[in-house]
């Protein structure tokens, strides 16, 4: 992924010791991003010990010898870095000696679920989104070590363009040809800048259109006014191509069939009313960080 080794590794209950094959002082001495899949699982370095639960994530130092072991079966992630990249985004002169990152934590969860979405996503990437999504995942990880007293003044400010670019997509959402390179254009922004931008919240450019898409074919399946309209045509207003995919995305997204979920609303005792109850009031897809 944009050149760098990441790795699923599954094992029954195994012990083993590293030792590095660089000098300390090499400049190709990496550092391994471990996060945890499945298991309990302990990792060792320098007289201090990590113990992860599925959901969590450390930093190893490569360049120093390790160890780790597990009593039971399990599955982890390994995203090996060069050691100058995590530095230079950690804006620190020493490394911390295998930080524990809770995936309890917001945070925490928000770096979980950018690596294993990135490791199931990342031969669909294109080179740029390979390189920004790195970059992202980078920023985040340095959000969950550094303490806000470390943390310099950072470059490349988010928020400042946030607000602009969904007012944008909201726009712009029953247009089918809506891309980030469209969008950055239109914010004046490089597409690296957005990719990093909706990578650093958990999601990508087109997981937010998708899921801003499905939003809106939600509300007109529940308005009462296009009860006659058809399902296809709800679904190319709002930027839809395909059928089928648009069925599959919806149903993943709130639990039914947009054909089940229009039937559902509007039969029995919910006919007439604006909005069913609340389990088809918010989307049911992966949470996000605020």
């Amino acid at each position: 992924m944009a050149g760098l080794e990441f790795t699923r590794f599954s094992s029954s209950p195994v012990s083993f010791a590293k030792f590095p094959v660089v000098s300390e002082h090499a400049e190709d001495r990496g550092c391994i991003v471990i996060t945890q899949l499945e298991g309990v699982r302990s990792y060792c370095q320098d007289g201090t010990t990590a113990l992860l639960r599925p959901g969590d994530t450390t930093l190893v130092d490569s360049g120093r010898p390790w160890k780790s072991d597990c009593a039971g079966d399990c599955a982890r992630l390994y995203l090996r870095i060069p050691r100058w990249r995590v530095e230079s985004h950690l804006r620190m002169a020493r490394l911390p000696a295998l930080p524990q990152i809770s995936g309890i934590s917001r945070s925490g969860a928000a770096l979980y679920h950018l690596a294993a979405s990135f490791y199931d996503g990342a031969e669909a990437m294109s080179a740029e989104e390979a390189a920004a999504a790195v970059e992202a995942y980078l920023d985040v990880l340095a959000s969950c070590i550094v303490q806000p007293d470390q943390v310099s003044t950072r470059p490349g400010n988010y928020a400042e363009h946030q607000s602009r670019i969904e007012q944008f997509i909201e726009i712009h959402l029953a247009e089918p040809e809506l891309n980030p390179p469209q969008i950055a254009a239109a914010i004046g922004v490089s597409v690296r800048h957005l990719h990093r931008i909706f990578l650093s919240r958990g999601h990508t450019v087109a997981e937010w259109i998708r899921e801003r898409r499905l939003e809106r074919c939600r509300k007109d399946l529940l308005n009462p006014r296009l009860s006659e309209k058809k399902i296809t045509d709800i679904a190319f207003f709002w930027g839809f191509s395909d059928s089928a995919h648009f069925s599959k995305s919806f149903k993943k997204e709130f639990g039914l069939s947009p054909r089940a979920f229009r039937s559902y609303t509007w039969t029995g005792s919910r006919k007439g009313s604006d909005e069913p109850s609340h389990i088809f009031a918010v989307p049911r897809g992966p949470s996000r960080p605020n």
